[in-house]
């Protein structure tokens, strides 16, 4: 029997009883539809996490520094044991050598210290940042309130909601107010030679630098820096990385390194640093592309530096995601597998009343295979149609979970987002999947519309 033959004949067995064919292929539909829009709520969802975390800079950068400072760090840290000891300190001359590596973007220190601001008269301890002029591409600062740096140079702040909150309830009322950020600087005090030293015995001539270095001690000397606050951001991306804390005040990298000098003469010793040179706590090292990352990297690590790329540690957020998807495939099939029950049901009725004409196919030279291959092509096309029933109703579920999410969010001023997604591999998926398990769940049915005797159901009625 021609397949053309085998397909007019089950679209017209399903014609005959259309209700209950119908029905059917409605619980194939609901089946898919409800895998649908459990997959494409997964699917959404890490989009979502993806698209975040790709705009806020995070997959392309690499935080670099003394090989001491990452203890710990999973797979960082162990290649980062065996590697050689460091050509140098991590100052000027290491981040000038980092940006001439192939593929790398920009390379700027991660600046942050704990100080004292005052607003309105009232001190309050916090951490300030130092924010690099790339960082006004980011996507952590699209939905901010006011406005970027209007330089590199800038005497400007952008606040923390969470800080803003605590200088003032109204947090826009703060747009355009100064702030008055106070540090301490060191200055050497010059050595005075004693009686009966020999710059004395000589007439008093002065001692060299580092004698007066040396025994000249030093005094710490208050300094106050006004800031203008530009604008107020709901979060910092990477905060905590490289620094001391949390940056609830950022400022423009520049004017944060023109402050680092005073605050971080303590640490130079510790890094090993030469005398007078900056030491970096560590380097943010952008790249092209998230995929240069790991190459980057191996070009950084034979330079005795450790290095840590948070697109390592997003393998386990593809895992989480991973058994996520999975598990929700697996709850969103159930409803089609008991879809399949309803084939098997309306397949078997279909042959307790076909069977006097499934005896006359026989009679008339039909093989066993041919009667097989007519109840899989019924069980196909009520699995085909129900697919695409179902893809479409999943759509609108995912739509609808869509539309309402925003709804809410927007109501509580924040800005859409788009929890479900039904990318074109899935539509594919979902139908592939629905027509096979139609086909599986025709097996027993079209098996035993095969074996009817040919006699007995001419006999039969």
């Amino acid at each position: 029997m021609k397949f053309r033959d085998l397909t007019e004949l089950a679209w017209r067995n399903l014609r005959e009883a259309l209700l209950r064919n119908s029905l059917t292929t409605l619980g194939i539909g609901v089946g898919v539809a409800s895998l649908v829009a459990m997959l494409s709520l997964g699917v959404g969802l890490q989009q979502m996490a993806n698209q975040r975390l790709s705009r806020s800079g995070l997959f392309d950068a690499i935080i670099v520094a003394p090989r001491s400072n990452f203890r710990g760090f999973g797979r960082s840290a162990q290649d980062n044991a065996s590697a050689p000891a460091p050509v140098g300190p991590l100052d000027e001359d290491a981040r000038k050598m980092l940006e001439r590596l192939p593929n790398v973007v920009e390379v700027y220190p991660e600046i942050r210290f704990p100080t004292e601001i005052r607003y309105a008269g009232t001190p309050y301890s916090t951490v300030v940042a130092g924010v690099p002029e790339s960082a006004r591409r980011n996507g952590a600062y699209d939905g901010m309130t006011g406005d970027f740096f209007s330089g590199p140079t800038a005497d400007e702040a952008i606040l923390q909601i969470e800080f803003a909150r605590q200088l003032s309830p109204l947090t826009n009322s703060l747009l355009g107010k100064q702030l008055v950020l106070r540090y301490a600087e060191r200055q050497a005090l010059p050595a005075e030679p004693e009686a009966n030293s020999p710059a004395a015995n000589a007439g008093g001539a002065p001692a060299g630098p580092d004698e007066a270095g040396l025994s000249g001690g030093f005094s710490v000397v208050p300094k106050e820096e006004k800031l203008r606050i530009v604008g107020i951001v709901e979060t910092e991306p990477a905060s905590g990385f490289g620094g001391v804390g949390r940056g609830r005040v950022l400022i423009p990298l520049q004017v944060a390194e023109k402050l680092r000098v005073a605050q971080t003469n303590d640490f130079r010793t510790m890094l090993g640093a030469r005398p007078g040179r900056n030491a970096y706590q560590s380097l943010t090292v952008r790249v092209k592309s998230p995929a240069l990352v790991k190459d980057v990297e191996d070009a950084i690590r034979p330079m005795g530096f450790s290095t840590f790329s948070l697109l390592d540690a997003t393998n386990n957020l593809r895992q989480v995601f991973a058994v996520f998807d999975l598990l929700m495939g697996i709850f969103g099939s159930l409803a089609l597998i008991v879809a399949s029950l309803g084939i098997i049901n309306t397949l078997v009725m279909a042959i307790l009343e076909r069977r006097r004409e499934i005896g006359v196919l026989k009679a008339l030279g039909a093989a066993d295979s041919d009667i097989r291959k007519l109840f899989f092509v019924e069980a196909g096309v009520m699995g085909l149609i129900g697919g695409f029933l179902g893809v479409g109703i999943g759509a609108l579920i995912g739509f609808g979970m869509n539309f309402a999410t925003n709804v809410y969010l927007r109501r509580q001023g924040l800005p859409p987002i788009t929890v479900s997604s039904v990318p074109g591999w899935m539509v594919a998926a979902a139908i592939a999947f629905s027509i096979a398990v139609s086909l599986a769940a025709g097996l027993y049915p079209a098996s035993r519309a095969a074996r009817l005797n040919p006699v007995e159901a001419l006999r039969y009625e």
